[in-house]
């Protein structure tokens, strides 16, 4: 899969991923060598093979980034519909999973244009009590720096992608 060609379809994968799981797995190594996966709800893919997500919660990732700023993130289209019709036709249409690798950058105050997008991907779950104490207060994000993108491969599934 080329990063730069395929962009958009890796950008819509991962709308489609975090749409059927709300978040995505980044794995890391600890300065001990030992990896790590932390789940992320708030990442974004900008034009440009880069990201962000914001960095509220996650304290090992970032700690591993001191040592070690190589990261490989995990989206998964985990609806149901994707993989009951994958099943049934014996084949998968798009792939079901992607990875990105690249680096971790430094932590940074978030712009305004950073934070609507965070409000518009999570406005349907505004009014609900978890609301606030999940995507409420985000004010710092982390920039992704992608190199390189894989697909996920399952046999016969997706021998035609």
């Amino acid at each position: 899969m080329d990063i730069i060609a395929d962009w958009n379809d890796i950008r819509r994968h991962f709308n489609k991923s975090f749409a059927s799981n709300f978040h995505v797995a980044v794995a890391s190594v600890d300065v001990g060598h030992c990896p790590t996966v932390t789940p992320i709800g708030s990442l974004f893919l900008n034009d440009d093979q880069t990201g962000f997500y914001f960095e509220k919660f996650p304290s090992r990732l970032p700690a591993h980034a001191e040592a070690n700023n190589n990261v490989c993130v995990l989206a998964v289209n985990s609806h149901t519909r994707f993989w009951l019709v994958s099943l049934f036709r014996g084949r998968f249409d798009t792939f079901p999973a992607i990875k990105l690798y690249g680096t971790l950058g430094e932590k940074r105050v978030a712009t305004e244009s950073e934070i609507g997008r965070l409000n518009k991907r999570m406005r349907r779950t505004r009014g609900l009590r978890g609301h606030k104490y999940l995507w409420g207060d985000m004010k710092t994000v982390r920039t992704l720096h992608f190199t390189s993108a894989e697909m996920a491969r399952l046999g016969a599934m997706t021998a035609h992608l």
